[in-house]
């Protein structure tokens, strides 16, 4: 819809409201060509690797990128849905867009006509920011609420979605309104549905777990130096979710994995954790990844594969990974309140 077109009164019609969920992304294929397409392009972003640019395009290009991309397409391969033909990521971020729209089909903007148009896109890989953006513009929305599914903020992750889709904008003539819907780490909504999600889990299993592992993403220790936010959206975190569990601090411990490179990260790092904790005769624990909107390689296979068969290798006898929410009821009540909410004014 033109934004010259008119009703038959000659007034200019409504414009539409758009939603783009986000999330980090997802390479095309487990393939060594769709991998390192995927891996150069996040591993190019100076909000990612903060390496100064012509040290880091050696390292990249003739160590990282001829041999990782192999290795992590193996890794994506044991999770992949094969009847897509995609990762996990991309099935679940689809469906959580796709359920939003169904719970947002008859709201209407203040006078009544205008609509709300949900997309999704990625931050790396496909579908792309720039093709949702698209996707709403050609739908007349010059109102458009973006949200980074991240509850906790992290240069390395929100702000380099807001810095694609600012980019994004920069090109159009025609720029829609634009919101960002803020980090969510310490809602209502979001606790009680982790601690929901939690509290299922754990009914659903045969033992119950001497300790609760808390597992973010790490970040390069320099990141909090350099004042990121993400370690103390992590902490309060794990402090409200500890309250609502009534689990003491030496039964639901904080950790960060998927670390990277040689440099220090945030600590205590979650395989180490997880190995010292059946060192010390714990002999069952739940981990559970609440940094994660949708599960992904990170979440099934470095939690549920290797770091359940590190527990095991150390003694460990019982092990059970809490899936994120995902597009389950309470991931989706998540997601329409930060929505709803969001949007109060335009609807």
């Amino acid at each position: 819809m033109d934004i010259a077109q008119r009703d038959a009164s000659g007034f200019a019609q409504p414009r539409n409201i758009g939603v783009v969920l986000s999330n980090l992304g997802t390479p095309d294929g487990t393939d060594y060509w769709s991998m390192r397409r995927y891996l150069a392009e996040f591993l190019s972003d100076r909000r990612v690797i903060e390496t100064p640019r012509l040290l880091w395009f050696f390292v990249l290009n003739f160590l990282i990128l001829t041999t990782r991309p192999r290795r992590k397409g193996k890794d994506y391969a044991t999770i992949w849905n094969r009847e897509r033909d995609e990762s996990p990521l991309k099935t679940i971020t689809r469906s959580q867009a796709k359920k939003l729209q169904e719970s947002l089909q008859d709201r209407r903007s203040n006078n009544g006509r205008a609509k709300v148009i949900v997309e999704w896109g990625m931050r790396y890989g496909n579908p792309s920011l720039e093709a949702a953006i698209e996707r709403l513009s050609a739908q007349g929305c010059d109102r458009i609420l973006f949200v980074p599914l991240y509850p906790q903020y992290s240069a390395a992750t929100s702000a380099t979605a807001c810095d694609s889709i600012f980019e994004i904008l920069s090109s159009m003539r025609n720029q829609p309104c634009l919101r960002v819907a803020p980090p969510y780490y310490e809602d209502d909504f979001y606790i009680e549905e982790i601690a929901r999600s939690v509290t299922t889990r754990l009914a659903q299993i045969d033992f119950e777990p001497e300790v609760t592992v808390v597992s973010y993403h790490g970040m390069p220790m320099e990141t909090r130096a350099k004042g990121d936010p993400y370690y103390s959206h992590c902490k309060r975190t794990t402090e409200l979710l500890g309250r609502r569990l009534r689990l003491s601090p030496d039964r639901l411990i904080m950790t960060f994995q998927s670390r990277f490179g040689g440099a220090e990260w945030l600590k205590p790092y979650t395989d180490e954790a997880i190995k010292d904790l059946a060192s010390r005769g714990i002999k069952r624990v739940a981990v559970l990844t609440p940094g994660f909107s949708a599960d992904c390689l990170e979440t099934i296979e470095e939690i549920g594969g290797e770091n359940a068969e590190y527990f095991f290798a150390a003694g460990g006898e019982a092990f059970a990974r809490i899936d994120c929410l995902n597009d389950s009821d309470g991931g989706m009540r998540v997601i329409d309140a930060i929505v709803r909410r969001e949007l109060s004014g335009w609807l």
